[in-house]
């Protein structure tokens, strides 16, 4: 939080207990003297205008911000005893917050999660297909977001968190956080294509256009090639639309570093563990500093 100060707690009224998100995974209070992301400027000019309803019961730590659009339509939050159907509505500073009765408190404690995704798991909440997501293999509360998105074929390091401010600033293509991946692509690929990727600039579909990106090659056979690419937006299926452009499709796709955070060699594909505080404050900083 912003000057390390520590969230003022919403008051309950007697004998009501206020609601606390609960998960398996360990929490971090963030470093108290460790600046906060540069998103907290706005964050905190948002919170004076008042806080979209949705946002703040999931800072608080309850559930998806989508999860709160529906508990708000079913009647069960109530505004300084007063039941709201708006989404829209904007929680001030004072205001009494209350799911199912019980006063809501606000988060003051954080979860952050290192996952080595597999290939074939959606990064989503749910899927009327039902296929396998992220979340199966998760024991982490429903707020907990991962930060961006892999594809389902795409696998390697991704993060997770509850920390919102913390998710936009990381994110904003502002940050241009790098994210580091492993590429097997097929064919042989010229030093012009290399160059071409590296400089970037040319339709890569969906109205998009190339970034610069920095690349090389790690080593190379008669029928494909792996590439080390690190690129400094997480635009939908970047890496698979820009490699494709170029007439060298992706055979597998594996991220292995995202900003200062990198998956440690030997890690098995489907586990998770917390980020310990050095890796959390290397995240703040580094957001800090980007910005």
């Amino acid at each position: 939080m912003a000057g390390g100060q520590r969230p003022a707690r919403v008051k309950s009224p007697a004998g009501n207990r206020p609601v606390r998100a609960k998960s398996s995974a360990t929490r971090i209070k963030r470093p108290l003297k460790t600046n906060a992301p540069a998103s907290a400027k706005q964050q905190a000019s948002e919170t004076e205008g008042g806080e979209r309803i949705n946002r703040f019961l999931a800072r608080c730590g309850l559930c998806s911000r989508r999860e709160a659009d529906r508990w708000v339509e079913a009647g069960r939050v109530t505004v300084n005893n007063q039941v709201s159907q708006e989404p829209g509505l904007k929680i001030k500073p004072g205001d009494i917050v209350c799911v199912d009765g019980k006063p809501v408190e606000q988060q003051t404690s954080f979860t952050y999660i290192l996952y080595n995704k597999p290939m074939g798991q959606l990064c989503t909440r749910r899927d009327d297909k039902g296929r396998p997501l992220i979340y199966d293999s998760l024991d982490v509360a429903a707020n907990v977001q991962s930060i961006g998105r892999l594809d389902m074929d795409t696998e390697g390091l991704l993060l997770l968190t509850d920390d919102g401010a913390l998710t936009r600033a990381l994110t904003h293509p502002g940050a241009k956080m790098p994210r580091e991946y492993r590429v097997r692509v097929g064919g042989q690929v010229s030093l012009e294509t290399l160059e071409k990727l590296r400089r970037g600039g040319f339709e890569i579909g969906e109205g998009d256009t190339s970034d610069g990106w920095e690349v090389s090659v790690d080593s190379e056979t008669k029928g494909h090639t792996w590439l080390t690419v690190v690129i400094f937006r997480g635009r939908w299926r970047e890496v698979r639309r820009t490699l494709e452009t170029v007439g060298h499709p992706v055979r597998r796709l594996m991220r292995t570093r995202f900003g200062p955070i990198r998956l440690e060699e030997g890690m098995p594909r489907g586990s998770y563990r917390k980020l310990n505080r050095s890796e959390v404050k290397k995240l703040l900083d580094q957001v800090t500093t980007e910005n």
